[in-house]
């Protein structure tokens, strides 16, 4: 069975001293390393979140305050702080990530319009990011994943491969949570339990 490692969003803006600093995520990256150093992947695929600067799911730019929620596109949205805006610093992947052995990256989020959580596609469903059809290509059954955060952008990734039909496992060690509400994490990892995702220690 082929599998491929999906890291998502290991970008200088979700980490330490980042605009949207998801608590401890740089403890991720050394784990994140080793996986890839002793394991075989067929594939190794990094996710991107890679905003224009006038992104509707930035508060700034609705007038509005971090945390609260709007509806865009017939969905809540919750108003984020300005991140991974296209060609920034904060945009970047971390430089503690080894990327030897990346084969492929994906960009998600570049419609101003649309918030994109996962990997895969954006959160309308509308718009995929073409993944599905790299690992598709590739034979790839088996997906991995680990990055960043839990309860955003890691949990709709997990939920989407899930329901693409790959076998789905998400490294709990290789990933950490934003955790707006404190049971944020747990919820999500419920449900990907529910949803067939299985959790690696």
């Amino acid at each position: 069975m082929k599998k491929a490692l999906i890291i998502v969003d290991v970008q200088n803006d979700f980490c330490e001293g980042g605009t949207l600093a998801v608590p401890n995520a740089n403890e991720i990256i050394p784990y994140i390393n080793l996986l890839m150093e002793e394991n075989q992947y067929d594939q190794i695929v990094l996710t991107q979140d890679w905003h224009p600067a006038n992104h509707k799911s930035f508060a700034s730019n609705n007038g509005k305050k971090v945390g609260e929620t709007i509806i865009l596109n017939g969905l809540p949205q919750y108003m984020w702080p300005d991140h991974c805006i296209q060609g920034t610093f904060g945009a970047e992947f971390h430089k503690d990530l080894n990327r030897e052995k990346v084969t492929h990256i994906v960009q998600k989020g570049k419609n101003p319009d649309v918030d994109s959580y996962s990997g895969f596609q954006d959160n309308n469903q509308f718009v995929k990011t073409g993944l599905d059809d790299f690992l598709r290509y590739h034979d790839i059954q088996l997906v991995e994943i680990v990055g960043l955060a839990l309860d955003y952008c890691v949990k709709y990734t997990c939920l989407d491969a899930a329901k693409l039909g790959y076998v789905t496992c998400l490294h709990f060690n290789g990933t950490r949570a934003v955790n707006v509400k404190p049971e944020n994490a747990k919820d999500a990892i419920f449900e990907m339990l529910q949803n067939t995702v299985t959790i690696l220690g």
